[in-house]
């Protein structure tokens, strides 16, 4: 044998060497996108009816929107009918109820200073025509 069989021996045999120290990680990384795809699979087997559920309970949410939707209108349909009466109310009876008041109580003043002048309370008569009660001199109420 030459110096270079030899040569090529040595250079064969690195060559086995440096291919079976590659194979090693090689196969390593076969198994680990082996364990990757299983994962992978895995994640999507078990998202499907995730999604599905999902999707039922976004439709079921969106049933009960159109619901709360249709209960709005209908408030604000009430509410609108409410503004109408009560502004018809005030237009129809507010004026008159009022007027009703003040002469009730027009009148029932009058009544209470007929009585008292009659018992003679010692109630002090205003110069504006009226009855003080319980004022002191200066006190602006």
């Amino acid at each position: 044998m030459s110096a270079g069989q030899i040569a090529a021996l040595v250079a064969a045999g690195a060559f086995v060497l440096l291919v079976l120290l590659l194979a090693v990680p090689l196969l390593k990384l076969g198994r680990t996108l082996d364990e990757a795809t299983i994962a992978i699979r895995k994640a999507h087997e078990s998202s499907e009816p995730l999604f599905t559920e999902a999707n039922t309970t976004l439709t079921h949410v969106n049933a009960q929107l159109e619901r709360v939707d249709g209960i709005t209108s209908n408030a604000r349909t009430v509410s609108g009918n409410v503004s109408a009466l009560s502004s018809l109310f005030t237009a129809t009876l507010g004026g008159p109820l009022v007027k009703l008041a003040a002469l009730s109580y027009g009148l029932s003043k009058a009544l209470r200073g007929r009585r008292g002048r009659r018992s003679g309370r010692g109630n002090v008569e205003s110069p504006r025509g009226g009855r003080r009660r319980g004022r002191v001199r200066g006190d602006r109420r």
